[in-house]
């Protein structure tokens, strides 16, 4: 959630104002849609004057945004011991926020609002994107603690691996939930960790030109 502009006088910013701004945006998605939705619709529903929601926003794009970023803010990395324990566990935490009406609304809305949107996409990126990279980044860390994972000296590197593993579990399970349609049941997420973390070879293939799943 965005802190109020620096030097920005006045009242400080209720929490709960905003919380019920968020919840109220991602219920008004679900019963009118992107195209019909209206700062006046979630003003009313949040029980919040007008003006309240424009001093925190400027608009439409950037309140849907930050209503689904609080969704994904709430995904979490328990350790459970292992690199493949821990992608499983989030990866079905992230599918079971994708069968929620309001998220799977709200980010095919703002997803489809952003091709034609390039301020927007800006906005995702770095309020939901760089934000849930996190768990890229405290994985890797474990599985390096663990000695699961070598540890990296280029930071570049590092930062390349982070992207496509994040663009990897993300794009998958995305487009397995919301576009295919498909289950993400536990089946299903063993089998996709599998394949992540050993490659088309599988665990137990060997041979010369072999890639370490450490370095995915």
């Amino acid at each position: 959630m965005r802190n109020a502009s620096p030097g920005r006088t006045g009242r400080p910013r209720s929490a709960a104002a905003d919380a019920a701004i968020l919840a109220a945006t991602r219920d008004a998605l679900v019963d009118l849609g992107w195209s019909k939705l209206t700062m006046g619709d979630v003003s009313a529903r949040a029980g919040v004057a007008k003006t309240t929601l424009y001093r925190r926003w400027a608009g439409k794009n950037e309140l849907v945004v930050d209503a689904v970023a609080e969704l994904f803010d709430s995904l979490e990395l328990p350790d459970r011991g292992s690199l493949e324990a821990d992608i499983e566990d989030v990866v079905l935490q992230f599918a079971g926020l994708l069968r929620r009406p309001e998220a799977r609304t709200a980010l095919m809305a703002v997803v489809a609002e952003s091709t034609r949107d390039e301020a927007l996409r800006d906005r995702i990126r770095s309020a939901i994107v760089d934000r849930q990279k996190r768990l890229v980044v405290l994985g890797r860390e474990r599985a390096q603690a663990r000695g699961e994972l070598p540890r990296e000296e280029d930071q570049a590197v590092a930062g390349h691996t982070t992207d496509l593993i994040f663009d990897v579990i993300a794009g998958t399970v995305v487009h397995r939930a919301l576009v295919s349609s498909e289950p993400v049941d536990e089946l299903w997420v063993g089998m996709f960790t599998t394949l992540l973390m050993h490659g088309l070879r599988g665990p137990n293939a060997g041979g010369a030109g072999e890639s370490d799943p450490a370095g995915v």
